[in-house]
């Protein structure tokens, strides 16, 4: 679904050729994870644990609210809605798409979306504007839900696991890995990787997503 495709679902028009190009600004930031205590502690939980602190940072509320646990407030003067989908992380999609029409978000590029990343070094924080899956289920059923891949997304490195010395691709190691709580100095490494993952949230809500890449992307 292109973004003009997604703009008539939400009964807006077609911008005209000679309209001014427009910069979304981020109003919703939704961390993925399991719900239920016992994935709390879960490297796939880091979404959750960012969206967690965040709130508290903040003064906003979590309340559950349909399928979402879901709390509004401002981050630097801007308003904002935090969430949590109360589905399993592959499912998360419809829970997603429902919130962005539910909080009359003009296009899926006011939504940034931040989980945990096989693929980084323990610790490590990517930012982006735009961008595929990249293989993980959760990101893909938000694409396939809302039609689009132009939303922001912020990725908190887990790791592999490693399996004889080499790291794993193996879908049981993988399952099993992300399933499980850290250890206690890369859980150390994780809870610093949140309060950057925060500062850059910050910092894209206030200064937009290119200011952010360029701040935290290092």
């Amino acid at each position: 679904m292109s973004g003009g495709l997604l703009r008539r679902f939400f009964g807006r028009k077609e911008k005209f050729a000679d309209e001014e190009p427009r910069e979304y600004r981020i109003r919703l930031i939704a961390g993925l994870g399991n719900p239920s205590s016992e994935y709390a502690g879960n490297r796939h939980n880091v979404g959750f644990w960012t969206i967690n602190r965040l709130a508290k940072r903040h003064g906003i509320e979590l309340s559950v609210s349909g399928q979402a646990a879901l709390g509004k407030g401002r981050i630097g003067g801007h308003e904002v809605a935090l969430a949590k989908p109360r589905t399993f992380v592959n499912k998360s999609g419809d829970v997603i798409w429902n919130l962005i029409k539910r909080l009359g978000l003009d296009d899926a590029r006011e939504l940034l979306v931040v989980y945990d990343e096989l693929d980084l070094p323990v610790g490590k924080v990517r930012l982006r504007a735009r961008g595929g899956s990249g293989g993980y289920k959760g990101l893909k059923s938000i694409i396939d839900a809302t039609g689009t891949d132009e939303f922001a997304r912020l990725r908190i490195g887990i790791g592999r696991p490693v399996v004889n010395g080499e790291p794993s691709w193996d879908p049981e190691h993988v399952a099993n890995y992300v399933l499980s709580d850290p250890p206690p100095d890369e859980r150390a490494l994780l809870d610093a990787a949140v309060e950057r993952a925060m500062e850059a949230i910050e910092c894209a809500v206030t200064d937009g997503i290119a200011v952010a890449m360029g701040r935290y992307n290092t």
